[in-house]
């Protein structure tokens, strides 16, 4: 009998699947009041395609996250250039991106978003996440904070003081302006973003009551460092969303 042989989908088809679910993504962040309405931006690096240049996907100018379709993606390499795709490839997005993508090759994904709640602890002096939720156990390692808002990103100078304060960390909680999460795929980062900012809900409201949040103990800090999906079902909820938008906008993947 043959032996069985993997053998791996085309590059088209791998590229395919990568944009509907960083579709998905845009999708679902406007549903969950994460989006910026057409501003905010989140990205994927493509595979090799025996070319040698870097190539990642991104979203253009001028959409409105919820409208966003997986042919809408622009590809783009790390200098700038859009490669394919009809549309303006946003300054600030790219000096965000390109330089968390150069500096951090395991950063496969990096979403920048402004959700409410991790926003609005960007926006506290000195705001930091509690140890106070079961979630901080594995996320406490995990959130690197920038306490020295730089202007709007509009140079590599400014991109690579972001990307050197996240470090080795996933999320950056950024001063005065919002969050970026990275992941080495997208259902990873998409994942860990969504928890981050369901566990910063949580917080501030307990903090709206004026009462003390609890701490938990130190021994219950965990110090994973590698991928999410390594601890949590990062690809199974990002499935699950996927099935709820094939009913309700299923052009999402068109």
């Amino acid at each position: 009998m043959d032996a069985t042989v993997d053998v791996a989908p085309p590059a088209e088809a791998t590229e395919w699947d990568l944009r509907c679910d960083l579709a998905a993504v845009f999708r679902v962040c406007a549903r969950e009041g994460m989006n910026e309405q057409i501003g905010g931006h989140n990205s994927m690096m493509l595979p090799d395609d025996g070319s040698g240049e870097q190539r990642f996907l991104i979203n253009p100018r001028g959409l409105h996250w919820k409208e966003i379709r997986a042919s809408d993606l622009l590809t783009c390499n790390l200098r700038g250039e859009v490669l394919q795709g009809d549309g303006e490839l946003r300054r600030v997005a790219f000096y965000i991106h390109a330089r968390i993508h150069l500096m951090h090759p395991a950063a496969r994904c990096v979403l920048h978003t402004h959700p409410r709640f991790l926003t609005a602890l960007s926006l506290i002096d000195k705001g930091r996440m509690a140890f106070a939720h079961q979630n901080e156990m594995i996320l406490a390692e995990r959130i690197a904070y920038d306490d020295d808002f730089g202007g709007i990103v509009l140079d590599e100078e400014e991109g690579d003081r972001i990307a050197g304060v996240l470090g080795d960390r996933t999320i950056l909680v950024m001063a005065s302006h919002g969050v970026s999460v990275v992941g080495p795929t997208i259902h990873d980062a998409f994942d860990e973003l969504y928890m981050a900012e369901r566990t910063c809900m949580y917080q501030m409201t307990a903090m709206s009551t004026g009462l003390p949040l609890r701490q938990m103990k130190p021994e219950f800090r965990k110090t994973h460092r590698g991928p999410w999906s390594d601890v949590f079902d990062a690809r199974l909820h990002l499935d699950a969303w996927r099935r709820i938008l094939d009913r309700e906008e299923p052009d999402y993947a068109s």
